[in-house]
């Protein structure tokens, strides 16, 4: 087995070993469901095997996490909010080490499976200020010697769905900001990804443990569709946070909300730049490198339209195709690389299928189109000359393959952008303050994440990340997003003697 390879032996120093239990259950590690082998992407060679949960090992967690939260929900926040920071530091402890591995079971290059994990570092420390700041409101009452307020309290239990592109920072967006509002979190990572999910969950483990905090106040499951089925069945978690296909999130939006459960969605992105007239050229071109050829183009923020105003397209693409030949494809883990492996066969299969669909609609293959023969699942970045019409441009084909074409006015560009199912992230280069006021404004972008003069990935914890339509509605990590992890409870209190509704009424 690979594992035993020199270049696995880091993987020690994180808790994986060649064979591992996938469950963190009521404190322990356990799993007696199926056993499967995770697998570099780079060479399609196995790393380690895990054991995923049973339907038995779900119930079991289940009855201990619900067992946990009604201790966990006694804790004060800002004592729970320390518990996270120390979350926090024991991952700063191991953040080359775990970088390493997001890179390798991944497949994204090294610097942005360091950053992942930097990034649910920067989510401990926001949830850790938040943990003092869970505020209500004090409503002023038209009734004498009355009071209304608002209150939060926990939900109970989150369960966190994550997806393989991001197998850690999407856990800590949701579990981060549930653990200080006093909820207890479900976790089922991908199940491409499980040894992100164990060791991310050995992290959080550690810190319970020596905290003598029930273990169970985190329940991980490594498993596949019928544990993330359970999880939206079960009515002991009052939300759901899913990141995944808009596809996928529809049937779960549909199973949580026949049981009236609520539902955090991050779904699928067909994220646009748009490049006006007057942009600066050369900071577009490495934006729009950054942003549709970074983790393979496998983020759901990744650029896949780029809208080219027809003065400058030409000023535009020779230099975007020139930087695109340039860009060094190879093992993730080594330094200069900047463009690693897709996730899996299944995916580079779905990139040719892709490249057929386009060429059978119209576009034309500037650079790249082809896979790269390796034990790998390299491809080569993409640009595509397309109408705005196609229908292959309104889906989203998880790929380094960017569609480019030209507009006439600001008008039409806006169109073009809002024209598809998907409204997660989009951003405009211009000098002109009047266009980009208009861009983020109503008559606008119609995207939750709207950009001018940067990529459209790249999105920082203090902002509330997501998007609207197919993509879900949710937000996660920054700004008031905490509310969705709570409920609210609008409090009257009358501290007077008369009730005024009651008045000359004779109750005997």
């Amino acid at each position: 087995m690979s594992f035993a390879k020199k270049e696995y032996e880091f993987l020690k120093q994180i808790g994986i070993g060649p064979k591992n239990p996938g469950n963190y259950i009521n404190g322990t590690w356990k799993a007696t469901g199926s056993v499967i082998s995770t697998i570099n992407p780079a060479n399609n060679q196995t790393i380690a095997e895990v054991v995923e949960a049973s339907a038995k090992d779900y119930e079991e967690g289940m009855q201990a996490c619900s067992e946990a939260a009604k201790v966990w929900v006694q804790v004060p926040a800002p004592k729970r909010g320390e518990i996270v920071r120390q979350i926090g530091d024991a991952l700063r402890a191991n953040l080359q080490e775990f970088g390493r591995l997001v890179s390798l079971e991944m497949g994204k290059i090294l610097p942005e499976g360091i950053g992942e994990v930097q990034e649910v570092i920067d989510m401990c420390d926001f949830a850790v200020g938040l943990s003092r700041q869970l505020n209500g409101s004090i409503i002023p009452s038209e009734r004498p010697n009355h009071m209304m307020l608002e209150m939060w309290n926990p939900l109970g239990i989150v369960g966190v769905i994550t997806a393989f592109n991001f197998p850690c920072a999407v856990l800590g967006w949701n579990a981060c900001i549930a653990l200080v509002c006093g909820n207890c979190v479900v976790w089922k990572g991908a199940p491409t990804t499980p040894l992100v999910t164990i060791a991310m969950t050995k992290i959080v483990a550690s810190v319970l443990e020596k905290n003598n905090l029930p273990g169970s106040i985190f329940t991980a499951f490594c498993g596949g569709a019928e544990i993330g089925e359970a999880i939206a069945k079960d009515t002991r978690i009052p939300l759901v946070s899913f990141t995944g296909s808009s596809k996928v999130g529809l049937a779960v939006q549909q199973t949580v909300n026949q049981r009236f459960g609520k539902c955090l969605l991050e779904l699928s992105g067909n994220n646009a730049i748009i490049i006006m007239d007057d942009a600066d050229v050369e900071l577009a071109v490495r934006s729009v490198l950054f942003a549709a050829v970074g983790t393979a183009g496998q983020r759901c923020t990744t650029c896949r339209r780029l809208l080219v105003h027809e003065t400058v397209y030409e000023k535009v693409l020779k230099p975007l195709a020139d930087v695109y030949k340039q860009v060094k494809i190879g093992d993730p883990l080594e330094k200069g690389t900047l463009l690693g492996p897709l996730h899996t066969r299944t995916s580079r299969e779905n990139f040719e299928k892709g490249i057929q669909n386009i060429k059978s609609q119209g576009g034309k293959i500037l650079t790249g189109g082809s896979v790269i023969e390796s034990e790998g699942n390299f491809v080569h970045p993409t640009i595509v000359e397309i109408s705005s019409k196609a229908e292959i441009v309104k889906e989203e084909l998880f790929a380094p393959v960017l569609y480019v074409m030209k507009f006439k006015t600001f008008e039409e560009a806006v169109e073009i952008n809002n024209s598809v199912p998907q409204g997660l992230s989009s951003s405009i280069f211009t000098q002109n303050p009047g266009v980009m006021f208009r861009w983020i404004g109503a008559q606008g972008s119609d995207c939750g994440i709207v950009n001018v003069n940067i990529p459209t990935n790249g999105a920082e914890i203090g902002g509330a990340f997501g998007g609207e339509k197919g993509t879900g509605g949710g937000r996660e990590a920054g700004s008031d997003s905490w509310k969705q992890y709570m409920r609210r409870s609008t409090c009257t209190i009358n501290y007077g003697s008369e009730l005024p509704l009651a008045q000359g009424i004779n109750f005997g």
